[in-house]
């Protein structure tokens, strides 16, 4: 009996290994079957549960020479020096006369602007960059009130979306550091793949963004003798005519970061301006810019053959001594012409009253300057400018009164004089572009602001730009878009380049006349016009690599 008991056992255990080998069969088959009709991911946490890793980006930088030179070395290096040091010319009475109207920039209230800023229209000391996408500006506008509604709708987004540029730290080094955007941009240039889908990648040949990099010592500076070129060169701008004893600032030189910019000589200038016209218009740092050139050209020296050809466009001295409202000359080897004409504001002035020597100037904000509509069939290369005279204090002292469509302006839109700027930089850029197509070999261009350093005060409360060391050592300007917001988007979508100056000036604070002017009152320093030679002759070269 005990055998067939411990057989009935065996068979029992035997049973129930049968029974758990089918039940894991049975599941093994309905897992198998559910992750045939189910996504693996159905078992997965949610994604909001995943940290999410950008990836690192690799973009392929150009190696440039680093600027190693500290504040130390800038002081003591040997600045350029001329001897023959000479007195202003004290006959200079257009000089004297211009420089007593050109300091009286006034600072704009509160509600002279329609973001309600207490800092002058023309020209912010926080500089900006534009990284969001905007309203595009419809050019060709079918009336005067689209038109500005456009301006509007931009100067608002602006307001919003400008950012601030700041300095960032590349070492350890407290002297070096670089000028970036907020987001911190790489270069910008396209790479581009072979055609065979090739990991190697390539920059792609494109113009120049000469508006990126920094400034560089140059022995071989500067281009001309600030105290030699009295031909062509204001003695109030002339700081070797002055008290002045620091002028190392006069031997940096604008290095672009991603490309060489052409050497400027006076010869090659003239050879490419054969039978040609550059006119810049604008206010007197155009004339800055207009002198800088002159001298440029010549090196500095006394030119007895050039000719003054003004009266060709109307600059004709008037009765009593006063300066013309322009000057024009004449290289005769190569027929080339350089021009000056004064333009302030950019935009028609016109007295309401010839007869009244204290009339009131109607400043028409929709018509281009008279001098382009009379003149521009003759110029060749234009460059425009404008910014410091939209203020309260030019408009009331020139008794110059707003006109739209003809007529006193009534929008108020308009009263607020960042929206009267704007318009009136949109609607010249935008008149100047559709003249193009008439003028085939017109070349446009619009210079962005000059920016002042004022610190501790206005021109009149004190202010005073003392530095002689520049901020601009061991500092890089990386932006893509410009620091001056108005020009850049009024040249957008038009034939109009953009000369943008405003970054690479911007940390030029020692460049200024600052409390070395010959005829500025007690406590009164110029941080708006620059030392001659200096900063405007960057711009000068700039321009020349564009053209």
């Amino acid at each position: 009996m005990v055998i067939p008991r411990m057989k009935r056992g065996a068979l029992r255990r035997r049973a129930k290994d049968i029974s758990l080998v089918f039940i894991v069969l049975v599941c093994a088959t309905l897992v198998l079957w559910s992750w045939d009709t189910t996504p693996s991911s159905a078992f997965l946490p949610p994604d909001s549960h995943f940290l999410k890793l950008e990836p690192e980006e690799k973009v392929e930088r150009i190696p440039t020479t680093r600027n190693t030179e500290t504040k130390d070395s800038y002081s003591s290096a040997t600045p350029f020096v001329n001897k023959e040091q000479s007195k202003e010319d004290p006959t200079d009475n257009k000089d004297t006369e211009e420089e007593e109207e050109e300091k009286q920039v006034e600072k704009v209230t509160d509600s002279e602007t329609n973001q309600g800023k207490t800092s002058t229209i023309e020209e912010e000391h926080v500089q900006r960059e534009v990284t969001v996408s905007e309203p595009k500006y419809q050019k060709t506008p079918t009336s005067k009130e689209s038109k500005l509604e456009q301006v509007k709708q931009e100067v608002a987004a602006g307001e919003a979306a400008a950012k601030t540029t700041h300095i960032k730290k590349t070492n350890s080094d407290p002297e070096k550091k670089t000028l970036a955007t907020d987001e911190e941009r790489t270069e910008q240039n396209l790479v581009k793949k072979d055609d065979d889908s090739s990991s190697t990648a390539r920059i792609s040949n494109q113009a120049c963004n000469y508006a990126k990099g920094k400034w560089v010592v140059d022995n071989h500076r500067p281009l001309y003798s600030g105290s030699r070129c009295k031909q062509w060169l204001a003695s109030m701008w002339a700081c070797r005519l002055m008290q002045r004893t620091d002028f190392a600032f006069e031997r940096l030189r604008w290095q672009p970061k991603d490309c060489s910019m052409e050497e400027f000589e006076g010869s090659k200038f003239l050879r490419r301006m054969q039978n040609k016209t550059l006119a810049f218009v604008g206010d007197s740092l155009g004339r800055q810019q207009f002198q800088s050139m002159m001298c440029m050209i010549t090196g500095g020296k006394e030119r007895l053959d050039v000719l003054d050809v003004g009266p060709e466009f109307g600059f004709i001295t008037p009765q009593g001594g006063g300066r013309p409202n322009g000057w024009a000359y004449r290289f005769p080897e190569t027929n080339t012409t350089v021009l000056y004409h004064w333009s302030s504001t950019l935009c028609d002035i016109e007295p309401l009253n010839i007869s009244d020597p204290l009339t009131e100037h109607a400043m028409h904000l929709d018509r281009p300057p008279a001098f382009l509509r009379q003149y521009l069939h003759k110029i060749n290369v234009l460059v425009m400018n404008t910014g410091h005279h939209w203020n309260r204090g030019k408009l009331n002292g020139n008794r110059w009164v707003m006109h739209l469509n003809g007529v006193p302006n009534a929008n108020k839109k308009l009263a607020a004089l960042g929206n009267a700027k704007n318009f009136t930089i949109h609607s010249t850029v935008s008149w100047v572009s559709s003249q193009l197509p008439h003028h085939p070999g017109l070349k446009a261009f619009y210079r962005s602001l000059s920016p002042r350093h004022f610190v501790g005060g206005e021109w009149n409360t004190g202010g005073s730009c003392n530095n002689t060391t520049p901020m601009s050592i061991g500092k890089e300007v990386l932006q893509e878009e410009s620091s001056d917001y108005s020009a850049g988007h009024a040249v957008k979508g038009t034939g109009v380049k953009l000369l943008d100056i405003t970054a690479l000036s911007h940390i030029r604070d020692e460049g200024h006349i600052s409390r070395f002017s010959i005829s500025a009152s007690k406590g009164v320093q110029d941080c708006l016009h620059w030392c001659l030679p200096g900063v405007p002759d960057t711009w000068n070269e700039i321009l020349f690599a564009m053209i």
